[in-house]
């Protein structure tokens, strides 16, 4: 009998097998060996895409002359740096007394990449091989995936997924990177007194760079409105007072008046004091309660984490990069302590729903949980949750929402401050799904100061439910000047709920708040990564987030590290302290040039699109015959188009307009020898 090969991504990840398949034989270079077993390891990618001067030294020149570049066969080649662990790796595949291989790289597109990557330049042949397909590094679940691991070949449409992905990022970066460097790259250069620049361009990292650019566009154009509202305290004795808010609804003297910012305020002082004046004519002043009304409000747990999310909390809280917290989030996964991080979705799956117990019982032992979780055992909650929300096989592709296993505790101590804070995020979030929602009670008045009505809205929290475990919410301030969501303490809410209609509130006085209309907020790199998973579009309910599914830029595997990219090529400033993003010069520049030469590439709606497209390869929906017609086809189309364009001087202009922005020039890009890093790109 045969030895069973087991591959995985990474030597750290290889232990963990070694360790749940017992493999205690020899260590030896590249790989652990026992009788019946031989564990190895990548050390991620070993394997990659040939430049085009491997295809024919021509194209190491660039030249437009040899656009566009689309070769019938890709070739790939080894990686130097890691060629010594390829051999080996290699050598074992091919092993004669090696008659099963298991798969074991991550379970995702990039993971079954990796490894179709190697077994194609191993030439392996005559061998069974089986994807092992796992959710977390537990002992458990590693043996379970190699018991339940299927043929290898009932992932092909994956593997042809994740080629298509490499092979468009391919032909996009060295296409378009190389037609607009050698068409545009010297207007740019010529501007910036620098020698030359190399116009970077992807499918996915062009348009998030375009997000940025018109974000900030717009509030350079944004031109500030003045309103003025005016606003009654009104008295209930007992030193209690509360403001009401005037509205010029039906039945105002000020009902549709030119004169008005929206309902609640005017366009100039002077017509908000002109209110007052008349109102006051009528002494003493005092306002009548026209009606109220009092309802219970409830506010769900929100849906579990996936990547995006957590990313997004990550920047908002911690003021730290996607980046860092994929890092860190993908150290707590190798610890065993949470299930696999590059997971698009929020909910789990009905199996794992069932078995759920185990990961919060494996909590009790943390400070800030152990209460909640012998609330959450003792109540049983955990035994519906499977008819909930928070459960729905048909949200989940690869992987359901990043949970805690409730193993590995010990390796907290070893994680860092943030890694500790993030994995609290992540227990809370999951604990909060087995409590009850959290209870509102608000109450609304409209009380009338002679015709005019006067708004007030308040509420206050009467049952916490899940924010005992996620924390309670801080205060929101009133910025836009509505009126609504202010927490009340509970007696003014309980002397308030007392009055009737008609009842007689003495009002101390009437004033002017003054506001001003706001731009619209920058992104920083948690929001990009929202607006990134819902194709360009920031959107900041997270309920409404879960409601719309749809493909976005990039996968969760790959957001970050295009955010990553474009700060590293300098198109994007990132500040490290409050993660906000802001383009560069050189960043808006080549903006103009794409908008001018390829706009497509800009709209974050045809991104999606190639995205989804992928996703049907994967899903056996299109072949990849049909998926490579329509890339190569986009390609020439726009490589012609740009060859017949000429906006060079169309484009100093616009560089003139971005100029004064700018008080230093921004040095572009490295040199030429360095080029050919900036084409196989996103």
């Amino acid at each position: 009998m045969g030895k069973s090969l087991y591959i995985a991504e990474k030597p750290s990840v290889a232990q963990e097998f070694a360790r749940a398949l017992h493999v205690n034989g020899v260590r030896k270079d590249g790989y652990l060996e026992s009788e019946d077993s031989v564990v190895t390891w990548c050390v991620g990618h070993l394997v990659t895409m040939s430049y085009p001067e491997v295809y024919d030294e021509k194209y190491k020149r660039w030249s437009l002359a040899t656009l566009p570049f689309i070769p019938e066969k890709f070739l790939y080649e080894v990686i130097p740096s890691v060629k010594k662990q390829f051999q080996i790796v290699s050598g074992l595949l091919k092993r004669k007394d090696v008659d099963v291989i298991y798969v074991c790289t991550d379970s995702g597109r990039e993971g079954e990449y990796i490894y179709r990557l190697v077994e194609q330049m191993a030439g392996v042949k005559g061998k069974v091989r089986k994807r092992v397909w796992i959710d977390s590094q537990t002992e458990e679940e590693i043996l379970h995936g190699i018991q339940t691991a299927k043929d290898l070949s009932e992932y092909d449409n994956l593997a042809s997924s994740a080629y298509l992905r490499a092979k468009e990022d391919y032909l996009m970066g060295i296409n378009f990177s190389r037609l607009l460097s050698l068409k545009y790259g010297n207007a740019i250069s010529n501007y910036l007194g620098t020698r030359y620049t190399v116009i970077s361009v992807g499918r996915v990292m062009t348009c998030v760079l375009g997000m940025v650019v018109r974000r900030e566009w717009e509030i350079r154009n944004f031109v500030k409105t003045p309103f003025y509202r005016v606003v009654a305290t009104q008295s209930l004795g007992d030193g209690k007072e509360f403001p009401g808010e005037f509205r010029a609804v039906q039945g105002s003297d000020w009902y549709q008046s030119p004169k008005l910012y929206k309902e609640n305020g005017f366009k100039e002082e002077k017509d908000a004091k002109e209110l007052i004046r008349i109102l006051e004519k009528n002494q003493p002043l005092q306002a009548v309660l026209e009606r109220m009304e009092k309802k219970r409000e409830t506010k769900n747990p929100p849906l579990l984490y996936n990547l995006a999310e957590l990313q997004n909390e990550c920047s908002r809280y911690l003021k730290i990069s996607p980046d860092e917290t994929l890092k860190i989030v993908q150290e707590l996964y190798e610890k065993k302590l949470v299930t696999y991080p590059r997971t698009d979705a929020r909910v789990l799956s009905t199996a794992v729903s069932k078995e759920i117990y185990k990961n919060i019982r494996g909590l009790a032992a943390l400070d800030y949980a152990g209460g909640f979780v012998q609330e959450v055992l003792a109540g049983e909650a955990y035994k519906k949750i499977a008819s909930t929300r928070y459960v729905n096989d048909k949200q989940i592709t690869d992987h359901y929402a990043i949970i805690p296993t409730g193993q590995g505790l010990s390796a907290l101590r070893s994680v860092g401050g943030h890694g500790a804070k993030i994995y609290e995020m992540i227990v809370r979030r999951f604990l909060s799904i087995f409590y009850p929602s959290a209870v509102y009670q608000k109450v609304s008045l409209v009380s009338m100061i002679g015709k005019e009505r006067f708004f007030s809205n308040f509420r206050i929290l009467q049952e916490p439910g899940y924010l005992k475990v996620a924390g309670m919410p801080k205060e929101k301030k009133n910025t836009e000047g509505d009126g609504e969501n202010l927490d009340a303490d509970p007696a003014l809410l309980n002397a308030l709920s007392a009055l009737k209609k008609g009842s007689i509130l003495p009002a101390k006085g009437l004033s002017i708040k003054e506001g001003e209309t706001s731009p619209p907020k920058r992104y920083n790199s948690g929001s990009m990564i929202l607006a990134m998973e819902n194709a360009g579009s920031l959107i900041e309910d997270e309920e409404l987030r879960s409601q719309i599914k749809g493909s976005g830029i990039g996968t969760s595997a790959t957001r970050a590290e295009i955010l990553k990219k474009l700060v590293a090529n300098k198109y994007l400033a990132l500040n490290k302290k409050t993660q906000v993003l802001t383009p560069t010069q050189l960043g808006e520049m080549i903006f103009c040039v794409v908008n001018v030469s390829i706009r497509s590439l800009l709209n974050p709606e045809l991104t999606a699109s190639w995205e989804k497209g992928l996703t049907y390869v994967a899903e056996g929906t299109i072949s990849q015959e049909e998926y490579m017609v329509k890339l190569t086809t986009f390609i020439r189309r726009h490589t012609d188009q740009v060859m017949a364009g000429s906006y060079q001087t169309a484009l100093k202009g616009m560089f003139d307009q971005l100029s004064p922005y700018y008080q230093k020039t921004t040095k572009p890009a490295p040199r030429r020898a360095a080029a050919k890093k900036e084409e196989q790109t996103v």
